[in-house]
């Protein structure tokens, strides 16, 4: 187990929606009467975390509200390693002993599994992802000694092969849902009876 005080939550915002369509950031959509890309952010809000760190660009919301240090990721491409980067510098720099990646477009993480995250941490060399049972996925932990590989990656392919290497925590599917299309969303605003959800 990893103290969560001495951990670092970083949340990556700063994607470019292409799959999304010509919206600015999809994580500005609402749901549930609240920005898609803010749920995470006050689900955590009473986790006592070391530090907060959002990383973004190109959207609307005010996570230094919601108590993040807020990093604008310049990369020109603005791909997800180089926002893990950003992110584990930072909580490096803080003298972490952990960091917990999370994307912004998971509105329906819980701070429960969270925790568990954290207590399937075995020290400082871990690597321990969520998991729907078949796959793994963000949210991801990374143990300190692991910062450097992290920051070598370069891919998807790099990290994918570090992330299926750990742990894995099960959690529910519909826990771990990744909005990346507009279908996406209006499926989910449907499955919770959300009031932006579109009558038929």
């Amino acid at each position: 187990m990893i103290a969560v005080e001495k951990t670092v939550l970083v949340l990556l915002a700063a994607g470019k929606s292409r799959r999304f369509g010509d919206v600015g950031s999809k994580l500005d959509e609402m749901f549930l009467s609240r920005p898609l890309g803010l749920h995470v952010a006050v689900t955590l809000e009473d986790i006592p975390f070391m530090e907060r760190i959002a990383i973004v660009d190109g959207l609307k919301i005010d996570y230094a509200r919601h108590n993040f240090t807020v990093i604008h990721d310049e990369n020109p491409e603005r791909d997800m390693a180089s926002a893990v980067r950003l992110g584990v510098e930072a909580a490096r720099s803080h003298g972490a002993e952990a960091v917990i990646i999370a994307l912004a477009d998971m509105p329906r993480v819980t701070a429960t599994h969270i925790y568990r995250l954290l207590d399937a941490a075995d020290g400082p060399e871990a690597v321990v992802a969520s998991s729907n049972g078949r796959h793994p996925s963000p949210p991801v932990l990374f143990g300190a000694a692991r910062f450097g590989e992290v920051l070598a990656i370069r891919d998807d392919n790099d990290a994918r092969d570090m992330i299926r290497a750990g742990v894995h925590v099960v959690a529910n599917e519909q826990e771990l849902i990744d909005v990346d299309t507009r279908e996406e969303l209006e499926q989910l605003r449907a499955l919770v009876h959300a009031p932006e959800a579109r009558r038929r």
